[in-house]
């Protein structure tokens, strides 16, 4: 990266409130192209708010969010509807849509924007789920009749099923095995390394998070109170990353019930 080389990404100030309290408090973040930023913090922290929030799907109360150096805050919703093709979004909770086999939950994009064969589409979801190391006779499966750690690999093939130069992955490998786990991240990686993805991953497992990201930052109560690069992890004294690291129980509350 050069320093002349315009962030992908870009938030400035991001605030958002509920009931007076503060669920984002003035969050800065750079993305840059060809990079992977992770998301860490406890539950509660305004991780997936903040993913939200630069999807629009909530309006921040104050800040700026750039795309490719455009403000996207306020952007009309005819303008916002085209300006999402670019993007690959996993949810938390996957969002599969329970009435259509996992192929056509795959290929949903494909089949309604691009308006490509139904059965080429089809052609296409069978080999993104080889490459999140399903077999082709899961496509034609509902998602009711699959494990949730294959639901949630069937989440992220209609993610990356678009080749989005911009991917948002919400606990890309929650409940998955440390082999599979892998294997999906290494996938995420091939995305930056051999397509040019730019990628925000919400990640809690420490082995992920070393496997996959280049730039880690922290949230704590929607403020950013650590942000570095990944190899830096380990020699912070930032109280809050020690904790994360260490795995303790004791010390700074980083979980609300």
């Amino acid at each position: 990266m050069t320093g002349a080389e315009q962030p992908k990404i870009h938030l400035s100030g991001v605030t958002r409130a509920f009931d007076n309290v503060r669920a984002l408090d003035a969050v800065d973040l750079t993305l840059m192209p060809r990079q992977s930023l992770v998301l860490i913090g406890g539950s509660g922290s305004g991780k997936s708010l903040l993913l939200k929030c630069i999807l629009g799907l909530v309006t921040p109360g104050s800040g700026s969010i750039e795309v490719d150096g455009a403000e996207t805050v306020g952007m009309a919703d005819n303008e916002r509807m085209a300006w999402m093709k670019r993007f690959g979004v996993l949810f938390q909770r996957q969002g599969l849509f329970d009435s259509m086999p996992i192929w056509e939950n795959i290929s949903f994009r494909l089949i309604n924007e691009d308006k490509i064969n139904p059965a080429v589409a089809r052609d296409k979801a069978i080999v993104r789920l080889g490459q999140v190391g399903l077999p082709p006779e899961t496509a034609d499966l509902f998602p009711s009749e699959v494990s949730g750690g294959m639901q949630k690999r069937v989440g992220l093939a209609r993610a990356i099923a678009t080749d989005p130069d911009i991917l948002l992955l919400d606990e890309p490998t929650a409940g998955l095995d440390p082999i599979m786990s892998n294997v999906i991240g290494d996938l995420i990686k091939e995305r930056v390394g051999d397509l040019g993805a730019s990628v925000i991953s919400i990640v809690s497992d420490l082995a992920v998070v070393r496997n996959i990201a280049d730039n880690v930052m922290m949230l704590h109560e929607g403020q950013v109170v650590w942000s570095g690069d990944v190899g830096e992890l380990d020699e912070t004294d930032n109280p809050y990353v020690r904790q994360f690291v260490t795995q303790s129980i004791e010390g700074l509350s980083l979980i609300h019930i």
